[in-house]
């Protein structure tokens, strides 16, 4: 239960700021995609299943907060939950590596997803203006700040498992 509450915690603090804050900083062209850096470590430290479930939590917040079709961007906050889930079972967590290879393939493949279904379907095909402008800004903050976020959501995840190793303890 604490588990739950810690992390719907996070992914409503990091909606929060990545929609509330970050577009009020003047200097920033690009924001780094807090609720993607959620998803996939979810997925990555504690598997498919919770990948997938709170990628259905950040996919929500992020329907009900744009406008558009919903369950945009629920399908694919769902995949990246469930293909980062994957990846648990055959690398180890604490290695920074993989996360941040996942962090740029993740969010190369948000944008071309939404470049696809929001920009290439309405005629807008400058497609390297966007790469530019959009693209590559966004995925170099996404990654600097999981070098950061994703050691803080390691360190929360084995505080937690401690805590739960500690209550589950029964006298027979």
């Amino acid at each position: 239960m604490a588990r739950a509450l810690i992390n719907l915690a996070l992914i409503i603090a990091a909606f929060t700021v990545q929609n509330c804050v970050f577009p009020l900083i003047p200097f920033l062209s690009a924001s780094p995609n807090l609720l993607l850096i959620l998803t996939f470590s979810f997925g990555f430290i504690e598997g498919r299943r919770a990948g997938m479930l709170y990628g259905v939590l950040a996919g929500v917040l992020l329907d009900l907060f744009y406008s558009g079709p919903f369950g945009f961007y629920t399908l694919f906050y769902v995949y990246v939950g469930y293909l980062n889930g994957i990846c648990t079972e055959y690398y180890y967590e604490d290695y920074i590596t993989l996360p941040l290879i996942l962090s740029v393939v993740n969010e190369l493949a948000y944008n071309l997803y939404v470049y696809v279904f929001r920009f290439l379907i309405r005629g807008r095909l400058d497609f390297l203006y966007y790469l530019r402008e959009l693209i590559i800004p966004e995925t170099i903050f996404t990654v600097v700040t999981t070098l950061f976020l994703y050691r803080f959501l390691l360190y929360i995840d084995r505080k937690l498992k401690e805590y739960e190793s500690g209550r589950d303890t029964t006298l027979v």
